[in-house]
């Protein structure tokens, strides 16, 4: 598993000097404490931040990653199965984002040092879990490694009420770094260009800890696949 291509992305500073002037101008509320390597930093969760104040933090990734949705589209059953399903050929189809779904994050007793984040489509029409989701433990000053490894053949299409799914890597090797303890979970959605659609601050399980080892995965159309990596 630690052999895996794991791709990393930093936050710019100039995004979170922005972030910090909006928040103290009267913005929106949104938690995100602030972690440097080998400390831990706490914040109140808040509500989910606007579109803008999600781009201006959004990771500097360079070229725009692309990845399509082909005639024989990834779907989810509402038994969390794959079925196959063919998209509206007319126009893509919009991205999950928090103002048409809801994200959580879970404990799972196996494997080890894993949690689970779930987005459920709460809206009244089909849209799309593009790519991997971008993750922040607190304030941290660079987004959670993605691994590559994970990407899946097909997009994620979700009908309204259904559900994918991406597993979170928090530790790696024992020894290796010193782990350090987060309350707190900012979660991007993104869509079709991997430009940031909106943020979610989601409190974390009672004392989770992460190292530089860890990584998120791409979304998944189920549980099993999720936590496989």
């Amino acid at each position: 598993m630690r052999t895996n291509r794991i791709r990393t992305t930093a936050l710019a500073a100039t995004a979170l000097v922005a972030t910090l002037s909006l928040t103290a101008c009267g913005g929106e509320d949104r938690a995100m404490g602030t972690r440097s390597a080998g400390s831990a930093g706490t914040a109140a969760p808040a509500a989910t931040s606007t579109d803008d104040q999600a781009r201006m933090d959004a990771p500097e990734a360079g070229a725009p990653e692309t990845q399509t949705v082909p005639a024989e589209g990834k779907r989810v059953g509402g038994d969390g199965r794959p079925r196959s399903g063919k998209p509206g050929a007319a126009a893509p189809i919009p991205a999950c984002t928090p103002k048409n779904s809801t994200v959580k994050v879970s404990k799972v007793s196996r494997p080890i040092n894993h949690l689970l984040l779930t987005v459920t489509n709460t809206g009244s029409k089909d849209c799309a879990a593009y790519h991997a989701p971008y993750l922040r433990f607190d304030d941290a000053q660079a987004v959670y490694p993605i691994l590559d490894d994970s990407k899946p053949q097909a997009v994620v299409l979700l009908s309204p009420g259904e559900k994918a799914y991406a597993g979170i890597a928090l530790l790696g090797e024992p020894g290796e770094d010193k782990p350090v303890r987060s309350d707190n979970l900012g979660v991007i959605m993104v869509d079709r260009n991997s430009e940031p659609k909106g943020e979610a601050t989601l409190k974390l399980p009672a004392k989770t800890y992460t190292d530089s080892r860890g990584f998120v995965t791409y979304w998944q159309s189920d549980i099993e696949t999720a936590l496989m990596f």
